[in-house]
């Protein structure tokens, strides 16, 4: 028999619990059991990991409104691989997002001023919290790779002269390409290097509340191609480029980039909020040596508790990873009570931390995003490489890795309304027979 690890959830109370095989007994009078095979043959991607994002308001909670001790215990309950969920992934904003106390770029100016040679360019803002704890957390686990997306760029090179809506201005291309050196290079001289960019967060949306920059997939090609790649290759910058940064519901956009830029980007960049996940694998199957990412999606009060919302988290996950993607990355790593802090002017927020802290009463929770990301990255290290699990019951969801110590992680969710008996077949093993409650979640380390 091999050795075995499992975790399982069933309910708002019961998240992420350590079993024994002996405790999930199969029901005796079951009419079927689910077979699911693992075939280590039958190989894909390679991950990067899973994670979420160190907003400016993330960043605040967990640095300054926490103490020493609580810091220090979330942070390893963040990214220590024994101790906690060893979370591998940060995506970085460029500058403020919605999640942000106030409105910024690294290179802001008075109205009618502009700043081509970025004198005035700093990232002093992001020394205060973003960037010791992304040191803290590199320090706990080298293995973190770093993304970084702008919401906007300064307001000074848009049409709107605010970082609020508005496009990117043509003579400006090349400012903002040496925008994204300045900001590698300096966050290089910490210590911390950029594994990825994308040019743009979401960048067919621009909404009038917080900071965003349309930027159509014309200009995407032109900005990537001809300005960001040579600015990088001038100055000698290893960093990806992963274009769109949006949702599945528009593959046209990245296809459109990819087929004029295709030597320039490294990959595609996609988010959770319209379409299917089955587009990573449209736009795979059109430019195959393009790396997949998933870089935001958020959970929130729009999805009750536990049973949509958690079941959402692991079913949207596995389907994910299933459509090649390399990283799995959620949104805000912490909120307050009140869902914020957001920018001025915002609105009600119902986004969701992966951690809540409470500013009140300076209380720390993990919320049901941190449980739900734990049945990835817990088992599934940097470097796995997923290989085929097929199953002859749709209801059992099913995602497989072998890791670079030859173990395997398999993570399992029952989207049925009843438990149902699985029999996971391995290869070189004896057959593992379990019970999977409705809507649960489980996952395997097999050594």
């Amino acid at each position: 028999m091999p050795e075995l690890k499992i975790y399982q959830s069933t309910g708002e109370n019961t998240l992420f619990v350590e079993q024994s095989l002996q405790q999930l007994t199969p029901i005796a009078d079951a009419e079927a059991t689910t077979t699911v095979t693992i075939d280590e043959n039958q190989t894909f991607q390679e991950m990067d990991g899973f994670g979420a994002s160190f907003t400016d308001s993330s960043a605040y909670l967990i640095n300054q409104v926490l103490d020493n001790e609580q810091k220090k215990e979330v942070m390893s309950k963040l990214f220590d691989a024994q101790d906690g969920i060893g979370l591998s992934v940060l995506r970085n904003p460029m500058g403020a997002s919605d999640y942000a106390r106030d409105i910024y770029s690294y290179d802001d100016r008075p109205a009618q001023e502009t700043d081509t040679e970025l004198t005035h360019f700093s990232i002093a803002h992001d020394e205060a919290d973003i960037i010791p704890l992304l040191q803290q957390a590199l320090e706990i686990n080298p293995e973190i790779k770093l993304m970084a997306s702008p919401w906007s760029a300064p307001g000074w090179m848009k049409t709107s002269g605010s970082m609020i809506a508005g496009e990117l201005k043509q003579e400006y291309y090349q400012a903002y390409a040496d925008y994204f050196v300045r900001y590698i290079q300096a966050f290089e001289g910490h210590g911390l290097p950029t594994y990825a960019v994308t040019p743009q967060n979401e960048p067919l949306f621009e909404p009038k509340h917080y900071p965003s920059m349309l930027m159509l997939p014309e200009a995407q090609k032109d900005f990537i191609k001809n300005y960001l790649k040579p600015s990088f290759v001038k100055h000698n910058i290893a960093t990806k480029i992963l274009c769109y940064d949006h949702n599945w519901d528009r593959p046209d956009y990245p296809l459109t980039v990819l087929d004029y830029a295709k030597d320039e980007v490294d990959g595609v960049a996609w988010h959770w909020y319209g379409g299917n996940a089955s587009a990573q694998s449209e736009v795979l199957k059109a430019f195959a040596d393009k790396e997949v990412h998933f870089t935001e999606g958020s959970g929130g009060e729009w999805i009750p508790p536990f049973e949509q919302a958690f079941s959402n988290v692991m079913r949207t996950g596995i389907d994910i990873l299933r459509n090649h993607s390399k990283s799995f990355v959620l949104w805000n790593m912490a909120l307050d009570e009140k869902n914020g802090p957001t920018v001025p002017g915002f609105g009600k927020s119902t986004c969701r931390g992966v951690v809540t802290v409470n500013q009140e009463t300076k209380e720390l929770t993990y919320t049901l995003d941190y449980y739900a990301l734990a049945h990835f990255s817990k088992f599934i290290r940097p470097k796995a490489v997923r290989i085929d699990a097929s199953t002859n019951q749709e209801v059992i969801r099913s995602v497989a890795f072998k890791n670079t110590d030859n173990s395997i992680a398999v993570v399992l969710f029952n989207d049925s309304e009843k438990a149902e008996n699985v029999a996971l077949n391995l290869p070189g093993a004896d057959e593992l027979s379990f019970r999977l409650a409705s809507k649960s979640a489980l996952s395997i380390l097999i050594k």
